[in-house]
């Protein structure tokens, strides 16, 4: 059996910037679709918000990877100055900007990017509307951004991530294991991708294939529920 067939489902995949794959699913293709728009935003913001592990980071890269934006952080910031990121790149990601960034920074980098045509991809775990935001001209500027949830993936999402990536590492598990593995695993691609690296080296170590014995004490070893 080829890695095509043991795949679940068929999910569109996106490249992002990292090199990994990004999978199109009922659980982010909104925030997937603001993506596809760009550079037809109505606002230089848009936000993405949702619960870690539902894949944010990886939606940062394909924004990178579309429209050449640099990351920006608070400690870039601090080091670089504001001043000179802006005249850096007019596509910015900011990962935590719930919780990494100054009001008065987050301000000054809407009103720049308004002036030049520029946008910012937002990600956080929470909405804009429950950001602990004092500036009122921030809040009527957040307001007026597209903010789009994403929600943890599902059962046939996570089945296929982590097909692929034991794919990836050219290695064949059995449909039944990957079963077993995902009812019971946390509800995330992140923790799909603990799973597979943890599985991948405890097999090399026994010298194994990926059988359910070993599943069972990759996911005890990693803290999972029976």
């Amino acid at each position: 059996m080829n890695s095509a067939k043991q795949l679940p489902f068929e999910f569109e995949r996106r490249p992002s910037l990292s090199g990994d794959d990004f999978f199109v699913a009922p659980c982010n293709q909104e925030a997937v679709a603001w993506l596809d728009k760009w550079p037809d935003w109505p606002s230089p913001f848009v936000i993405i918000y949702g619960p870690p592990g539902c894949g944010k980071s990886h939606l940062s890269h394909v924004f990178m990877a579309k429209s050449g934006a640099l990351a920006l952080t608070s400690a870039g910031i601090n080091d670089a100055g504001l001043p000179s990121i802006l005249a850096s790149s007019k596509n910015l990601v900011a990962d935590d900007g719930d919780t990494g960034f100054g009001e008065e920074a987050l301000f000054h980098i809407y009103n720049d990017l308004a002036l030049r045509d520029g946008y910012m991809l937002i990600t956080a775990e929470r909405a804009p509307k429950d950001w602990p935001v004092k500036l009122a001209d921030l809040v009527s500027r957040l307001k007026a951004s597209p903010a789009v949830e994403i929600g943890l993936p599902d059962d046939d999402l996570i089945k296929s991530v982590i097909v692929k990536l034991f794919s990836d590492r050219q290695i064949r598990v059995e449909t039944g294991v990957i079963d077993y593995v995902v009812k019971r695993m946390e509800r995330s691609l992140d923790a799909a991708r603990r799973f597979v690296d943890a599985a991948d080296k405890t097999a090399l170590a026994e010298k194994k294939g990926i059988t359910l014995p070993i599943a069972r004490h990759v996911l005890k070893e990693l803290g999972a529920e029976e």
